[in-house]
């Protein structure tokens, strides 16, 4: 990766509060326009490293670079970086409108009628436009804390569980304005504990665990990386399924369980490639496979797998 075209660059990167070591020498390369997910149980560092790229802390140590421009040792926000971590501040007894045109104003930025309704366009909110904040559900805030952020038309966007709170519909809206943004050369970072939501928007994630990163790439490495899953299997003749899987390689059974249907489905521990070569030997034997997935997903198992405590850390 040409380090000239980074949106960040984190190279040992530490931050300490009192005796608590919440980042411990981080490495972090984000490329413009990908949506990057940061994915760590509590205490993992997340809120502090995504702090930092909003200028609301400073490192203790190390080398923070955003958008090209060292980030240096005052609290202040980088230019052209925007987002909100542990949720939006928006003023209560204010509309939606009036919030947008409110915070565009104390940021010196665009306060045109025009384009604070495209923003809240963008994220599905023109019908409560001019309905008082007071009133809105976890999942609005949300939706006009993303609106605020796309005000000023940022080259760095960092949220902190931006589907929190969202309805399907809200969702919708909210992922459809963050892949058009990365779609512009918008760098996204979005903080989750949404497994499937991390899958289902970005193109890569770092691990953080106990401060320090357990694994960073694209999604297709770390599932590769990823050791053994449980796969379901249902099959059309269950039997028959079983005994084909005790005898291919790299496949063990775990359980047969009860189906949503009612059927009976057979559940491996095995790697993808074993799986691929089960499902080939299942049809050569002729037993009809409908459905083969993932028990857990596997962002989830890699998940699981990587932030367990460490022999040195117990």
């Amino acid at each position: 990766m040409d380090e000239t075209q980074l949106a960040v660059r984190a190279h040992g990167l530490t931050k300490c509060f009192g005796d608590v070591i919440a980042l411990d020498g981080i490495e972090l390369n984000l490329a413009p326009g990908r949506i990057h997910g940061l994915a760590g149980p509590n205490g993992a560092g997340k809120t502090t490293l995504l702090g930092l790229l909003l200028g609301l802390a400073v490192a203790d140590g190390g080398e923070l670079e955003v958008l090209g421009r060292p980030v240096g040792r005052a609290l202040a926000a980088p230019q052209a970086v925007a987002g909100f971590v542990d949720g939006p501040g928006l003023y209560p007894s204010l509309t939606a409108r009036r919030n947008l045109a409110a915070l565009a104003a104390l940021r010196g930025q665009d306060t045109r009628t025009g384009r604070i309704d495209e923003v809240l366009a963008e994220v599905g909110l023109t019908e409560v436009a001019d309905d008082r904040v007071r009133g809105f559900s976890l999942g609005m805030r949300q939706r006009l804390g993303l609106a605020a952020a796309l005000l000023t038309d940022p080259r760095l966007l960092v949220l902190d569980e931006p589907s929190n709170g969202l309805d399907p519909a809200g969702k919708q809206h909210v992922h459809r304005a963050l892949r058009r943004l990365a779609d512009d050369g918008v760098t996204v970072v979005l903080s989750s504990h949404r497994m499937d939501d991390l899958e289902a928007l970005c193109s890569e994630v770092t691990i953080l665990s106990t401060g320090r990163v357990r694994f960073s790439g694209p999604l297709g490495k770390l599932a590769a990386e990823s050791r053994e899953l449980d796969h379901r299997l249902l099959t059309s003749d269950p039997a028959a399924a079983r005994r084909v899987a005790e005898g291919a390689a790299g496949v063990r059974t775990v359980a047969q369980a009860e189906a949503r249907r009612g059927d009976e489905a057979l559940v491996v521990r095995a790697s993808a490639p074993a799986v691929e070569g089960l499902v080939a030997a299942l049809v050569h034997a002729g037993v009809g496979v409908r459905e083969v997935a993932p028990v857990v997903p596997p962002l989830e198992a890699a998940f699981l797998a990587l932030t367990e405590p460490q022999e040195d850390e117990r």
